[in-house]
Parts: C-alpha cells; structure tokens; sequence
C-alpha cells in the first residue's frame, strides 16, 4: 500500500510539474511575441523626422542643381534702341498695357484709367489690354463685371494673343522682351519683379491713390516737361 501511494503520488507530482512547466512556456511564449510586436512598432520612421526631411531637402537641391547645369547659358541680344542704356523707343503716345489686377486696383481707388495715366506720364496715353487678360477678367466672374466692362472701353486697344493658355504674366514678359515700345501697368510684386529683369522697360503701379511710373528713362521725361 505504501509503495503504490506512493507512486501515484510521484505521477500526480510530475503531472503538475509539466503542466507548470507547460503554462510557463506559453507565457514565455506570449511575451516573446509581445515583445517582437514592440519592436517592430519602434523600428518605424516619424513622417516627421528630421532624417526625412534631410533627405527630401538633398534631392531636391540636387534636381534644382541638375536642372540649372542643363539650361542653356546665353546672353540675349541687346536692342540697338537701347544704346546709351536709353530705349529712344518709347515716347508720346505711351501703349500702357494694363494686367488684371491694375484695373481692379484702379477701381478700388476711383482712379479713371485713361485720365490718371496721362497725369502720371504728362502725354497722350493709349492703354492696351491683350487677349489672356480679357480672359483672365471674363474667368473671374459677376464680382469683377466692372473691371471687364472697364476692360471692354472702345480706348482701350486690344493685342492679339497667339500663345496657348490664359497665363497674363508670361504672355506680358515674353511681349515686353520681344517688342520693348511698351510700358507695364501692373501691381503685382512678383511681375514687377521680372520686369525688372528687362531693361528698358518701365513699369506703373499705384502709390498713394495716384499712378506712379518707374524706370522711365530721363531722356523721354526731359521731353514730355
């Protein structure tokens, strides 16, 4: 009888000892793959970290470096109207081509567009408006009729426009550079920027409720006096 008890006590013993042994390898277990799952989370990348952005910034001044190299580097012919730095080109009557936003300006400071130019520039003025201009106002709709009926004034000269697109800015530098007679209106900084690229070429804009003309050259302001 002992001897019996006492193996069966020895079997239940081992029994438990394995099923011990089993549950602490499923915990094991089940930490382990916890444990994996955390690490895979912090392997990740922040789309906010600054190695990113690092990287962006890189490649990208690489492509604008590219980009440059592959440019054509050439200096542009300068008109023979330009000698001395003058443009004898320009003189009374001025062809004031005006953009979108001169005219919605103008507006706004009850300016009447044909009578304040010729107080600015002391001569006959003829304001020229092109096509992707005309455009641009049509596109804008009911809350800029003024400006496109202003625009539509039998003195305003209208110039054909040949490109594709209704882009104002481009069509008035490419204008400018290929026929230098004229003289921008314009409020937008960024134009008046490139404008200021082509000599030769003066610029209008509004100061103070009034037109103000610059880059006219002395020569033509001596004349108009």
């Amino acid at each position: 009888m002992t001897m019996g008890r006492q193996s069966t006590w020895t079997t239940s013993f081992q029994a438990n000892q394995q099923w011990l042994a089993g549950l602490k390898r499923r915990e094991t277990m089940g930490k382990m793959k916890k444990t994996r799952k955390f690490a895979a989370v912090k392997r990740m990348i922040s789309p906010r970290d600054t190695r990113i952005n690092s990287v962006r910034k890189a490649v990208e001044k690489a492509e604008e470096k590219k980009r440059k190299a592959s440019e054509p580097k050439q200096i542009d012919q300068v008109p023979s109207n330009m000698f001395f730095k003058y443009n004898s080109a320009l003189g009374p009557p001025y062809n004031v081509i005006v953009d979108t936003n001169f005219i919605n300006f103008s507006i706004k400071n009850k300016l009447e567009v044909v009578s304040a130019m010729m107080d600015c520039l002391l001569a006959k003025c003829v304001p020229c408006i092109t096509d992707c201009v005309m455009a641009e106002l049509e596109k804008l709709g009911q809350k800029y009729r003024v400006a496109l009926r202003l625009a539509k004034d039998p003195r305003f000269e209208r110039l054909p426009c040949t490109h594709k697109g209704t882009y104002a800015d481009d069509c008035l530098l490419q204008r400018v550079q290929q026929h230098r007679c004229y003289v921008i209106a314009t409020c937008d900084r960024e134009l008046k920027r490139r404008i200021r690229k082509v000599p030769g070429v003066p610029i209008m804009y509004i100061s103070n409720r009034k037109y103000v003309i610059e880059r006219l050259p002395e020569a033509n302001a001596a004349k108009i006096k």
